[in-house]
C-alpha cells in the first residue's frame, strides 16, 4: 500500500490485498513492511442465548512471518496520513474477511479511533463508499468509537452522526477504563456501550465494585443504550455479567478470536447451561429480608410501645440501638421532617471518621426523598427493608429499617440504619 501518498480520498487499488494459502479465501493487506490479517471473536446475547455480531480484530506479522502485538501496531510513530492508511486498510481487511463468513445476519463490530474520525475533513466519506464497494448493509455494521481523548469532539460528533446517517449502529468501546465518564455517552448517544474488562476484574475482587457495576449498566440503559461486557474470562465473571444485567458479553471464556473464514469460531462455554445455573443460585438464595424482618421486628415493637407511653426515643430504643450491627435510630413525621436528636450507637459513634463530623447532627433534617419514608407511608406497621445505599451521614453503606406507626392522632415513622455489611 502507498502511505505516502497525499491524496487521502478513496483508492481501493491502492491497499495491496494478498491471499494467505495456509488459510485458504482469507484475505490480508501489506502495510508499511508487515502483513496484516483479520481475527473475528464472536459476541453473545445473553437473552438470545448465541451469537449476535462478532467483532473484527487485526493482527500483524512482520516480514518473517512471526506474530506482533496489535498495540505495537498502532503505538509506532506515524504522520497523520500513515494514521488514516492504516485505519482504512484494517476496515477494508476486515470488510473483506467477513464477507465471506457464513453469516448474512449478525453485526460487524469495527474499531475506529476518535483521533482518526476527528482528522478526517469528510467525515469518514471513506467507510461510506467502502459499504458501496462490498454492498454491505451499513445495518449490520457497529462502529466502535475507542474511548480516549480527543482535542476535537465536535468534529468526532460530525462523524459519528454521519455513521447514523449511513445507517450503521455506533457503540462506544472500553467505557470504564482511564478517563472514561458518562459526557460522551450523552453527547454522541450510540446504540451500545462496550465496558471495559478492568470493570469485570475489579468486580470479581470487589463486591462493592459488582454493586455499581449493577448501577452503571441501569444507568445507561436508562441512557437508550445496550451494554456489552469484554473481557469475560472465567465462569465467575460470566455469572457476574448475567447478575449485572448487561445484554451483551464477550471474552476468551465463551469464545477466542479466530483467523480464518472458513468456519465459524466455535463457543467454548454453553449459555444455556450458565442460565439454568444463575436460575437455580437465585431460587436457592433465601429473600434475606424475611429474616431481618423476623430479626428485627420484635425490637422494633418494644421501642414504638414505650414511644406511645411517652418514653424518649434514646431510652425506648435501647435494646435496638445496643444491638451490633445498628448504627442510628431516628424518627420523622410523615412529611419526612425529623423529630428531635438522632440516637447513636456508642460502638459506631467511636469508628466514626471525623471527616464527616458535620453530616452527623440530623434534627430536623428533611428525610422526604428518601425511599424508605415513601414505603413505611405506603403501608403503616409494617417493617419496611431497604437495599444497600451510601449514608448521607457518614458516607458508609447501610440498610434503612422504616415502621409507621400512630402515636395519639400523629403519624410518626421509626428507622434505624445497620450497616450493609453485617
Amino acid at each position: 500500500m502507498n502511505t505516502t501518498s497525499k491524496n487521502l480520498a478513496l483508492d481501493i487499488s491502492s491497499i495491496d490485498m494478498t491471499t494467505e494459502t495456509v488459510l485458504p479465501g482469507e484475505w490480508s493487506a501489506s502495510f508499511m513492511g508487515l502483513n496484516l490479517r483479520t481475527a473475528f471473536q464472536p459476541i453473545f446475547s445473553l437473552s438470545h442465548k448465541r451469537i449476535v455480531g462478532y467483532e473484527a480484530l487485526v493482527r500483524p506479522f512482520d516480514s518473517n512471518g512471526e506474530p506482533m502485538s496489535p498495540g505495537l501496531l498502532f503505538q509506532q510513530p506515524r504522520n497523520e496520513q500513515d494514521n488514516i492508511q492504516l485505519d482504512r486498510a484494517c476496515r477494508f481487511l476486515h470488510m473483506k474477511n467477513f464477507k465471506g463468513l457464513p453469516d448474512d445476519l449478525n453485526w460487524l463490530f469495527i474499531n475506529v479511533s476518535p483521533e482518526t474520525i476527528a482528522l478526517n475533513q469528510h467525515h469518514d466519506s471513506f467507510f461510506g463508499q467502502l459499504l458501496e464497494h462490498f454492498n454491505f448493509p451499513p445495518h449490520r455494521v457497529v462502529i466502535e468509537i475507542v474511548e480516549q481523548p480527543t482535542s476535537n469532539s465536535e468534529s468526532l460528533a460530525q462523524s459519528v452522526e454521519y455513521y447514523k446517517q449511513l445507517g450503521c449502529l455506533t457503540a462506544i468501546d472500553d467505557f470504564g477504563a482511564g478517563h472514561s465518564n458518562f459526557e460522551r455517552v450523552w453527547a454522541l448517544k450510540p446504540d451500545i456501550v462496550k465496558l471495559d474488562r478492568s470493570m469485570i476484574v475489579r468486580a470479581s475482587d470487589e463486591f462493592r465494585i459488582r454493586q455499581m457495576l449493577n448501577g452503571i449498566v441501569s444507568l445507561l440503559h436508562q441512557a437508550g443504550c445496550l451494554v456489552l461486557l469484554e473481557g469475560v474470562e472465567t465462569e465467575e465473571q460470566a455469572m457476574i455479567a448475567i447478575d449485572c444485567g448487561v445484554d451483551f458479553v464477550q471474552g476468551f471464556y465463551f469464545a477466542r478470536p479466530q483467523m480464518g473464514r472458513n468456519s465459524k469460531p466455535l463457543p467454548t462455554s454453553d449459555l444455556g447451561k450458565l442460565l439454568s445455573i444463575y436460575k437455580q443460585e437465585v431460587k436457592d438464595k433465601a429473600d434475606p429480608t424475611i429474616a431481618i424482618r423476623d430479626h428485627y421486628f420484635p425490637l422494633f415493637n418494644n421501642a414504638v410501645d414505650k414511644i406511645r407511653e411517652g418514653t424518649p426515643l434514646g431510652l425506648a430504643a435501647k435494646s435496638l440501638i445496643e444491638h451490633h450491627t445498628v448504627t442510628r435510630c431516628y424518627m420523622m413525621n410523615k412529611d419526612g421532617i425529623q423529630i428531635d436528636e438522632t440516637v447513636t450507637s456508642n460502638q459506631h459513634e467511636a469508628s466514626q471518621n471525623p471527616k464527616f463530623k458535620p453530616l452527623a447532627n440530623t434534627k430536623s433534617a428533611d428525610w422526604f426523598r428518601q425511599h424508605y419514608l415513601r414505603r413505611a407511608l405506603s403501608d403503616p406497621n409494617e417493617l419496611q427493608i431497604t437495599r444497600p445505599y451510601l449514608s448521607v451521614t457518614g458516607a458508609y453503606m447501610c440498610v434503612t429499617l422504616s415502621l409507621l406507626f400512630k402515636s395519639g392522632n400523629d403519624d410518626i415513622v421509626i428507622c434505624c440504619d445497620i450497616l450493609a455489611d453485617q
